[in-house]
């Protein structure tokens, strides 16, 4: 019989095992709570009540009021209602604001309005510098009387850098210009409170923290201009139709809460356990390097670049010892180019093509962490030796 092998989980922004928590609060929704929450009779009627008790879970986590939220199916749904309704807001201006490392989710959807025949729109994509900042200057001047909508996610799903969304989205609101932020992985992980700032809409998701895949949330600001995108039933305020994913629902509300409980926790252990597994990979392996600012970001995630080796190869490698990571590159995807992320970096090819995030959560253990510092400088050490590349180079250079 094959032995089983423990999995040593630090892929935790790409997602998240749902809570035990969320789970218990989710089961009853699949066997006697099945019913309908817009139904006339009470079995409905029940469901609905605490529906209604999961919104306000959510809004208490977010600092928002319960019918400033939009239940959705993912955090893209989300990016894209948000932004084809500001565009929709304002048919006449033509021009988007965004950077260039945001999600696919906004990334390509922006790409993708600015090539449309016959609606074209003009996209700006903010750089940002070596440590993935952006410059607020850049980002004043870049906004014109033409501007319908500002997206910047709120912190970057490779690097974690956190962007100063809140300031952002007071310059805009100057201008007339409607703000929307990607915080799918942000929320759970930072305090946010949108009842202080000026962002008009939010995106989150719940399977990237700890509730299950499947449903998202939308946050508009009261008085914000709204189209729905899905269009059908009354259900959401008649802003979504479709019927509710009710347990999903129930399972989000119940993680918003258990985030707001661990949060703590999220800025204190697990900090400190990515910064033990940052150092240790960092001071015992040569030419290596962090990408991304080491103060302004999550406290969960670390994306460090190996030079000379594939980002693919030291991911096989890892699930060999059952550690589960992320690549930077897009070679998972059968693309021989580096991440659009480290690329608007600056950060070196030959760096970029073998960088690695690991994402931590609070299931994580110090143990785990030493596990992975032992594993991973004979992964680099036995690419290296194996890469052309490396071997071509001075041993004393630096990345």
């Amino acid at each position: 019989m094959a032995e089983t092998r423990p999995v040593v989980y630090m892929d935790n922004n790409a997602t998240t095992r749902v809570a035990p928590e969320v789970l218990a609060a989710m089961l009853p929704y699949f066997s006697e709570l099945y019913g309908n929450p817009s139904s006339m009779h009470g079995f409905g009627g029940q469901v609905g009540r605490l529906l209604a008790l999961a919104r306000e879970q959510v809004a208490n986590l977010i600092g928002a009021t319960s019918d400033e939220l939009i239940f959705t199916s993912c955090g893209t749904e989300s990016d894209s209602t948000a932004i084809l309704a500001a565009l929709q807001a304002f048919p006449a201006k033509r021009h988007i604001v965004t950077t260039r490392v945001e999600h696919p989710a906004v990334k390509n959807l922006c790409e993708h309005l600015g090539q449309l025949t016959g609606h074209r729109h003009r996209v700006t994509q903010l750089p940002v510098d070596r440590e993935g900042l952006l410059d607020l200057e850049q980002y004043e001047a870049a906004l014109s009387d033409d501007t319908a909508v500002v997206s910047v996610m709120w912190a970057n799903n490779e690097t974690g850098v956190i962007f100063p969304v809140e300031k952002m989205a007071r310059i805009a609101k100057n201008r007339g210009i409607l703000f929307h932020t990607d915080a799918v992985q942000a929320a759970g992980k930072i305090p946010i409170n949108l009842a202080e700032s000026a962002i008009d809409f939010l995106s989150l998701s719940g399977h990237k923290m700890h509730a299950p895949k499947g449903v998202g949330v939308l946050y508009v600001r009261k008085g914000s201009p709204f189209v729905p995108l899905v269009v059908g039933g009354h259900q959401e305020s008649g802003r979504r139709g479709g019927t509710e994913n009710v347990s999903s629902i129930i399972g989000l509300g119940r993680a918003c809460e258990l985030a707001e409980e661990r949060m703590a926790e999220e800025n204190g252990r697990i900090r400190q356990l990515r910064d033990k597994l940052e150092d240790g990979l960092l001071n015992k392996i040569p030419n290596s390097m962090r990408n991304g600012h080491r103060a302004q970001r999550l406290p969960n995630t670390t994306s460090i670049s190996f030079a000379y080796v594939e980002g693919e190869a030291i991911l096989l490698h890892l699930d060999l010892f059952g550690i589960c990571a992320s690549s930077g590159s897009a070679c998972t995807s059968g693309s021989l180019e580096p991440s659009h992320v480290l690329r608007a970096m600056g950060v070196p090819f030959t760096a970029a093509h073998g960088s690695v995030r690991l994402s931590l959560s609070v299931y994580n253990t110090e143990s785990e962490v030493d596990f992975v510092i032992e594993k991973m400088p004979g992964i680099i050490a036995k690419l290296r030796d194996i890469s052309p590349f490396w071997q071509s180079i001075p041993q004393e250079s630096e990345v």
